[in-house]
């Protein structure tokens, strides 16, 4: 069983948005889209690119170092240069904050 942590207050996640957050020595992307939030490593799988400083469009994940993209629902790769997908986490909003199950 997953264990939920709290990662921030749901204001802090804006629709269309997305930022990173370490959880210990995890980053996890956080995103806002249509309502829903989504959870995800948030380093590049090809580069380590921090992707909280890249672009969501159309429910892509954009990779600012060299424009791989990704899944937001998924995580799985939709455009090189990466070719292995994002790990996907569980994320639920509650009570004023959203938690993720790490």
């Amino acid at each position: 069983m997953d264990d939920y942590v709290k990662v921030c207050l749901t204001s802090v996640l804006e629709e269309g948005k997305m930022k990173t957050f370490n959880i210990g020595e995890q980053s996890i992307l956080l995103a806002r889209h249509q309502g829903k939030v989504y959870a995800l490593d948030g380093e590049c799988s090809h580069d380590g690119g921090n992707l909280g400083e890249g672009e969501l469009v159309n429910g892509q994940i954009e990779c600012p170092r060299h424009g791989a993209r990704f899944d937001l629902a998924t995580g799985s790769v939709l455009r090189m240069p990466a070719v292995i997908g994002l790990k996907k986490f569980e994320a639920k909003e509650e009570g004023g904050h959203i938690y993720v199950a790490i």
